[in-house]
């Protein structure tokens, strides 16, 4: 089984898990915490495996950290939802592992029985072909979104192409994905001897 939470991305001069949006986590569940490298300029990477976040939390983390945040909600290590917020309440939202979140969205009609068998038919994979070009439709606007959410967060990202790229390419771990992503909108590069904040 894959890894399922979240990831959290976000810039502090402190440990970014002692954010007050944090207080509500139990010690046992701050404990299983894993803090990926640290990216110069105090950007920090937690990842979360329990469901400990609400959609209203994003906005408190940027309050709180005065620069703009993003979290990634991950399945089974196989898709995420990448959410970017900057400080001027702009959010921001794509899609990792489109061949995955295609099926995924893809919705079932009213006079499914049972999902098992719709799985198996022609109409599924047909529908499921159908949502993946809705997907890969918005590629380009999903990545001049992220595109903007870098440039606010003070970052000098790759090409709009090659966030698109990234973001229609598949990965056997989305965490990875996800990395790839911060690497190609300018973060700095991660390093186990970046300052700690």
């Amino acid at each position: 089984m894959g890894f399922s939470g979240h990831l959290f991305f976000a810039r502090s001069n402190r440990p970014l898990l002692e954010a007050p949006v944090f207080d509500g986590v139990d010690q046992e569940q701050k404990d299983a915490v894993h803090t990926w490298w640290p990216r110069e300029g105090g950007w920090q990477t937690l990842q979360f495996g329990n469901e400990i976040w609400e959609d209203d939390d994003l906005p408190a983390l940027v309050e709180r950290t005065g620069a703009p945040a993003c979290v990634a909600q991950v399945s089974e290590s196989s898709l995420a939802l990448v959410t970017g917020l900057g400080t001027d309440g702009r959010r921001r939202q794509a899609w990792l592992n489109l061949h995955v979140a295609a099926p995924f969205l893809t919705e079932e009609p009213e006079d499914v029985d049972e999902v098992i068998y719709w799985v198996d038919k022609p109409e599924f994979h047909e529908a499921v072909g159908r949502t993946r070009a809705e997907l890969d439709a918005q590629v380009p606007s999903d990545a001049a979104g992220a595109l903007a959410w870098a440039a606010a967060a003070g970052s000098r990202p790759a090409s709009q192409s090659r966030i698109e790229e990234l973001l229609r390419s598949e990965e056997t771990f989305v965490e990875e994905l996800f990395d790839d992503l911060l690497d190609a909108l300018g973060s700095p590069a991660a390093t186990p001897t970046a300052p700690q904040p």
